[in-house]
């Protein structure tokens, strides 16, 4: 079953958006230094403006990171790894199919405020994501 399939359960949907969120929570407080302290100031006016902001990204982009991430799953089986320690052992990959989505998404966007902000985040991005990939691929070896 592809991971795309999988999102159409709507109780697994919903367990896998828990846990993405439950991620990036745990990533956001790992975040350490000054660009640490900006990125959690930042997280906390997102969620205090708009509560449920997180959630609903996680939903929306979903089916776009499932679509990214069923090549390395598919990887993984073919391989007979478990998916959590494959996207382990491929931090880096796993992270540039993740950012490929968001940067696409925000390419589109009509809001020069959103490309801006994303812009000014990109340059960090990649190694913030390696770090959730671990945790990312647990997740989807518990809903496949």
């Amino acid at each position: 079953m592809n991971l795309n399939d999988v999102l159409n359960d709507e109780a697994k949907r919903a367990s896998i958006t828990e846990g993405v969120c439950r991620l990036v929570d745990e990533e956001v407080g790992k975040q350490r230094g000054i660009s640490g302290v900006a990125v959690k100031a930042a997280y906390k006016l997102v969620q205090s403006v708009k509560p449920g902001f997180v959630r609903d990204v996680v939903r929306l982009l979903l089916p776009e990171f499932a679509s990214a991430l069923e090549p390395f799953r598919e990887q993984a089986t073919a391989q007979g790894k478990p998916v959590g320690s494959y996207f382990s052992a491929h931090t880096q990959q796993v992270a540039e199919a993740l950012l490929a989505v968001t940067d696409a998404r925000a390419q589109a966007s009509v809001h020069g405020s959103v490309k801006a902000a994303y812009g000014k985040l990109r340059g960090s991005a990649l190694k913030k994501v390696q770090s959730a990939v671990p945790g990312l691929g647990k997740i989807i070896e518990e809903h496949t």
